[in-house]
């Protein structure tokens, strides 16, 4: 079986009623860059794909970083001169900035105001904020909670500790036909927030589920890593063999109703750019393509000058542009089980375009040969037995000198990758093409 099989075989109605069931299922746990939230949440992707779980010890130099403490949270909350909890991690992990401090303490509102942060622009909701690389504490809440809290005596407390451990990290290794790999990396350290981070882990969880099963060209590597220091930290530990690296791609924000965005590799021109942008374009659907910037997700550590890795964004819209991003309402109404289906199939689709793209050389290359002998050419119609591409198939004689890739010979003709892949096959099988090894 090869991804073309899974693409036939897949119901996407089923495909996204499940990925959304592993979106509520992660949903409550309290992730970080470290701690037991991060690994329940690997454990969680190991019952679904084979995934190998590293650490990385607190402290250990990762090229110009450090692994940070790790970060363990067990309670928190302010209670009022009453007792009441005004504010309460047991009700949302997002209610305390992520890696506080541990506190104890009593205080006016004047003095515990400064820890409290909100968004005014949107006074319902609760703000996502962190302090991983510098120790301080804090409580987020909605803006009309905030304003409408009393004069009062009240008692903080950060059940916390940052103590030496490790950062934790899970990867999924498929091997293929050959050792050159595909890439796909997501980041999974945010807590509950469904479409900024769960829809890209479930995402990558699916597609290493389905490839496990497939007989593969390429070997892949899924990386389930805590944002920026988690790829920093797999970079400096597989430098040696990064270059085995020949497309990747992150994945993040593929849950919501907005069109497909690509962000480009910071090469620019990469096969995978190329066939991201291939694919989207072929099915007609709303979609951009950006150009590299070093700022984003862990594609820019990837694509980073001293690698410099094919590797690309994957995303519906992008972080920053949806009003719920880095907030309480990124929570799972925001994901559509219909969307995510979407993103697992155009992800298959991309990947199914890697795997088969190839060149050839014509083996008949003084014109052009007898296709109707061969039974390429019906004798009407437009179409040969077998539903070959008349036009692919001359397209692809034409053009396969061993210079032109199948993708190339589509971008040319216009003709479907898959049209011009069929119609590579068929002259191939009649002894009119030969691969070129890559």
């Amino acid at each position: 079986m090869d991804i073309r099989d899974v693409r036939a075989a897949l119901d996407l109605g089923t495909a996204g009623t499940a990925m959304f069931r592993s979106v509520e299922d992660l949903y409550p746990l309290c992730r970080s860059i470290t701690g037991e939230g991060l690994r329940q949440t690997l454990r969680y992707v190991g019952e679904h794909a084979p995934l190998a779980l590293r650490e990385v010890a607190s402290g250990t130099e990762v090229l110009d970083w450090t692994v940070p403490k790790e970060w363990t949270i067990r309670d928190a909350y302010v209670k009022n001169s009453r007792g009441e909890r005004v504010v309460d991690f047991g009700r949302s992990n997002l209610h305390v900035v992520n890696y506080s401090a541990p506190v104890r303490a009593r205080m006016s509102l004047g003095e515990l105001r400064p820890h409290l942060h909100t968004l005014p622009d949107a006074p319902d909701w609760v703000p996502y904020r962190t302090s991983y690389y510098r120790e301080t504490w804090g409580f987020c809440l909605s803006h009309r909670q905030m304003t409408s809290l009393p004069e009062d005596e009240y008692e903080v407390c950060i059940d916390s500790t940052l103590a030496d451990g490790a950062l934790s990290y899970g990867e999924c290794y498929l091997p293929g036909a050959t050792s050159d790999e595909v890439l796909i990396s997501c980041h999974v350290c945010h807590p509950s927030l469904a479409n900024d981070n769960l829809s890209g882990i479930v995402l990558a969880m699916t597609l290493a589920r389905h490839l496990r099963a497939c007989s593969l060209r390429y070997s892949y590597r899924f990386l389930f890593i805590p944002g920026t220091i988690g790829s920093i930290a797999w970079l400096a530990l597989n430098e040696a063999t990064v270059e085995r690296i020949k497309h990747g791609l992150v994945l993040a924000c593929v849950g919501d109703r907005g069109g497909f965005t690509y962000k480009k590799s910071r090469r620019g021109d990469a096969e995978v750019d190329r066939v991201v942008a291939r694919v989207l374009q072929e099915r007609g659907v709303p979609h951009r393509i950006e150009e590299f910037s070093p700022y984003g997700y862990d594609e820019r550590q990837f694509c980073s000058p001293g690698f410099n890795l094919p590797v690309g964004c994957f995303m519906r819209t992008p972080h920053g542009q949806f009003p719920e991003y880095h907030t309480s309402a990124d929570n799972p109404g925001l994901v559509q089980p219909a969307s995510l289906a979407g993103s697992l199939e155009v992800c298959l689709a991309v990947l199914d375009v890697l795997e088969g793209n190839r060149r050839y050389m014509s083996e008949n290359p003084k014109g052009e040969p007898q296709l109707g002998k061969r039974g390429l050419y019906r004798s009407m119609g437009g179409f040969a037995q077998g539903g070959v591409d008349e036009l692919a198939l001359l397209w692809v004689l034409n053009l396969s000198d061993g210079e032109h890739s199948l993708l190339d010979i589509a971008a040319r003709s216009g003709r479907a990758f898959d049209s011009v892949r069929g119609a590579a096959e068929a002259l191939a099988a009649h002894g009119l093409l030969k691969e070129i090894p890559t």
